[in-house]
């Protein structure tokens, strides 16, 4: 289904978003050619926004761009003359395609700042034997997943895998010496009696635990 802001413009709208240039001009160009009068153009950088309204105005076109909440960009088209123009849109202008080439944006990479969260000493409800099983497997599979966390967290009962020698104790030491940050609660640690320093990564506090919660690019959790 279309996006909110699509559905209440009454017009043709083409959607450019992840196209790169010169795509959403030539979108753009095929529309005015086909007589459309009006019509919008959805893209999600400034280098596409910039070149549609270089188009529009090369082709007597009145184009207004709108921000979107999620930082993309509705450009409205119409055929209608702005000030100085003629009647109609300039459809036999001159066009060469490489006056719109443009890079594309770099996107910044999912999971740079990658954190996994673990609440509990079992995955899924049903079964707690099965469940703690289950997140042995979890926590062993965490090194074969690209990108790799930055970070885990342990807190109430799932601090008992930083604790407990498994197969996911093992896990965890080999991705600490690869980089990995390993932070467990030190007031769940306490209350399970498991001691003041874990088998691996470190004890910490609610703060360490909350900042780096809000920090994350992406929090990850198997509950």
């Amino acid at each position: 289904m279309a996006p909110f802001f699509l559905r209440e413009v009454m017009m043709k709208q083409i959607d450019c978003r992840g196209l790169a240039c010169p795509q959403p001009v030539l979108r753009a160009k095929d529309a005015l050619e086909q007589g459309e009068k009006s019509f919008a153009i959805l893209v999600d950088n400034e280098a596409s926004r910039d070149n549609i309204l270089r188009f529009g105005h090369s082709r007597n076109c009145q184009v207004e761009a709108q921000t979107l909440e999620d930082g993309c960009f509705l450009l409205n088209f119409s055929a209608a003359p702005g000030r100085g123009a003629t009647e109609t849109p300039a459809t036999d202008v001159p066009f060469d395609e490489t006056d719109y080439q443009c890079a594309m944006p770099e996107k910044k990479v999912s999971g740079c700042n990658l954190v996994y969260a673990i609440g509990s000493d079992t995955m899924g409800r049903g079964s707690d034997e099965l469940g703690w099983a289950l997140l042995q497997t979890y926590i062993s599979t965490i090194k074969e997943i690209s990108p790799p966390p930055r970070r885990i967290l342990f807190y109430n009962g799932g601090v008992r895998l930083v604790a407990t020698p498994g197969k996911a104790l093992e896990a965890l030491q080999e991705l600490e010496k690869n980089g990995v940050q390993i932070l467990s609660c030190g007031t769940c640690l306490d209350f399970f009696k498991l001691g003041k320093n874990p088998l691996v990564g470190k004890s910490t506090n609610m703060f360490e635990l909350m900042d780096s919660l809000v920090s994350a690019d992406k929090v990850v959790s198997p509950f």
